[in-house]
């Protein structure tokens, strides 16, 4: 059948022609006249070459109303996929200011359009990354005044190690073209589209509305907490019990499109989430983890939103520790060990979740969110009993109950913790939320009238620390090496970097994101051996800000030489990555 650009010009045969592969000259490039014609045919003439022919194709390729630039091509049909890029114009995408006006409905338009190109090459080789529950900054899908950028992957087609010249003409004649079209605005349910971004922009704001308001999160009055499953994270179908507000916790905030909204709002200090097991405690602090990230239209948790700082704690048994200032948790270790310079390559429970902690802090956090189930029980809480056994000067942590306040008094730091088995932590909340059959009830005057007195501790600073950046280093061989297992593993360099713990990575592309950002800490001079890593941190935000702010987009920034897929990180989960990079060093500053 003839392709959509350029017929059958002859027969094409089974062409000959030397590959590209080892011990072999390279394909030369393609000349003369490039278009979508010249493609469709050379394609059809390399039908039965080597593979390595493939590499002729390299280039940007004219199609009229857009321009494929072919920019890696695989070596063989078992290598990792080719990556190319789509340009198409303003004025032939067609895409209204109003949608790409501001770097929030940049961001929610570029990932509509990529949920529509995502269906659109449904069945086909050309692979498109459109993201799952969250709107995420994606280098796959960019607009730059008006401009839209795509980055596509596509396993060459072939039959063993010979082409499918026919397959691939399919790919790039016909079913990227028909992509395409159905991005064009006048080809697009217009109305679904500009609701999308309403729908991000009104996430957004209630977001950054949150500080003055003195909220360290929002739950709206009818949001879907559950889940479809353990391993989906699209909204749970039939039976469930829509999220409602206790009557005392209720408010109500204005958004620019959806109006006055009401819901649970979670006050600073530390807030409480008890109740019996399976009656939805860990699934309301689960929805909170993922809140700060903007959703879909349609996953239910849309109005869930809570402050971009807030991290996930949790103990990580075995994970190194580099001079980590853990000193306010751990004291007169039987070592001798200076805990507010602690270091060691197998932390245990309590220290890892100590040093997890006070990173998080040095990372600019303003509220921890933790679950009993994932954290170190010694480190949480020591009852009565056990201190008249174990007394005081033979018990080196300081539990968490006992640091909770004075990390907000001291340190502004809030804390959401769901607790089940210990009512130690009535005597210091500030609010006591109870789960009943999924639905959320204000119980704080009960649990205070059961409240015993408490001496809290005090939590100083931590110390600050400065990386040698001579030890983070993205190349292995010369070359960079960033690629994931997963979303596990991040192979960093020479290193292989445990991301199991970062919970609040919520997409494969992040971990990549989270790689890049390392590699641009030091490429940039951001850790330039005099800056803290707060100070580095600051810095690489400015950076992305910017480049959001002007419109070239952070991910082109961060992505800089690289062509596969990613997304754009938290600071918070880069920092916790770089502190789990098993050759960092570092200095203490001040």
């Amino acid at each position: 059948m003839p392709g959509r650009y350029g017929g059958d010009r002859g027969h094409g045969g089974r062409g000959g022609g030397r590959g590209g592969g080892r011990g072999r000259p390279p394909e030369p490039g393609i000349t003369g006249v490039r278009d979508a014609a010249r493609l469709a045919e050379e394609l059809q003439r390399m039908d039965g070459a080597s593979y390595g022919r493939y590499k002729s194709l390299v280039g940007d390729w004219d199609f009229g109303d857009f321009t494929l630039s072919v920019e890696k091509v695989q070596a063989d049909p078992f290598a990792p996929p080719s990556r190319i890029a789509v340009r198409v114009p303003a004025e032939v995408a067609g895409l209204p200011e109003h949608a790409w006006a501001d770097p929030v409905r940049r961001r929610a338009t570029a990932d509509y359009l990529l949920r529509v190109a995502h269906r659109a090459l449904k069945g086909a080789r050309l692979r498109i990354d459109a993201g799952g529950q969250q709107v995420l900054d994606r280098a796959s899908g960019r607009i730059h005044d008006g401009e839209l950028q795509l980055r596509l992957g596509i396993e060459m087609p072939g039959h063993g190690r010979r082409i499918d010249g026919r397959s691939a003409r399919t790919e790039f004649c016909e079913r990227l073209p028909e992509m395409v079209q159905a991005l064009r605005w006048q080809a697009l349910d217009t109305a679904e589209a500009t609701a999308f971004a309403d729908s991000v922009e009104d996430s957004a704001a209630l977001r950054a509305a949150l500080a003055d308001r003195g909220l360290v999160a929002f739950v709206a009055d009818g949001s879907v907490l559950p889940r479809a499953s353990g391993v989906s994270d699209r909204p749970m179908e039939g039976a469930f019990v829509p999220f409602s507000s206790p009557p005392s916790m209720r408010v109500a905030i204005g958004l620019p499109h959806a109006g006055e909204v009401s819901g649970l709002g979670i006050p600073e200090g530390i807030t409480l989430i008890v109740g019996g097991g399976f009656h939805g405690k860990s699934t309301l602090l689960h929805a909170l983890e993922r809140g700060v990230y903007d959703h879909v239209p349609g996953d239910g948790r849309e109005l869930v939103a809570t402050r971009a700082d807030a991290v996930k704690i949790r103990a990580e048994e075995g994970r190194r520790v580099e001079r980590t200032d853990v000193g306010a948790f751990v004291r007169n270790l039987p070592t001798g060990a200076d805990t507010s310079d602690f270091r060691t390559d197998n932390a245990s429970g309590s220290t890892s979740q100590a040093a997890n902690i006070a990173e998080a802090l040095e990372a600019g956090a303003g509220a921890l969110l933790v679950d009993e189930d994932t954290t170190a029980t010694n480190l949480m809480i020591r009852d009565s009993r056990m201190q008249e056994l174990v007394h005081g000067d033979r018990e080196p942590l300081t539990p968490f109950v006992d640091l909770v306040r004075p990390l907000h008094r001291d340190q502004g730091v809030s804390t959401v913790l769901v607790m089940g088995g210990s009512g130690d932590y009535f005597d210091v909340a500030d609010q006591v939320v109870m789960l009943d059959g999924y639905r959320p009830y204000d119980v704080t005057e009960r649990a205070r009238a059961l409240a015993s007195p408490r001496t809290d501790a005090d939590f100083p600073v931590p110390a600050r620390r400065v990386v040698d950046p001579r030890s983070v280093d993205a190349t292995a061989r010369g070359r960079m090496r960033l690629k994931r297992r997963d979303m596990d593993v991040l192979t960093f360099g020479e290193n292989e970097i445990d991301v199991r713990g970062l919970t609040q990575l919520v997409d494969p592309g992040q971990v990549i994101g989270v790689g890049l950002a390392m590699r641009a800490l030091t490429e940039r001079g951001l850790l330039d051996g005099e800056r803290t890593v707060a100070e580095a941190l600051d810095a690489l935000d400015e950076l992305l800000a910017g480049a959001d702010a002007d419109g070239s987009g952070a991910a082109a920034v961060l992505g800089r030489g690289y062509l596969g897929d990613f997304a754009l990180p938290r600071r918070l989960e880069t920092a916790a990555a770089l502190n789990r990079l098993r050759s960092l060093r570092v200095r203490r500053s001040g």
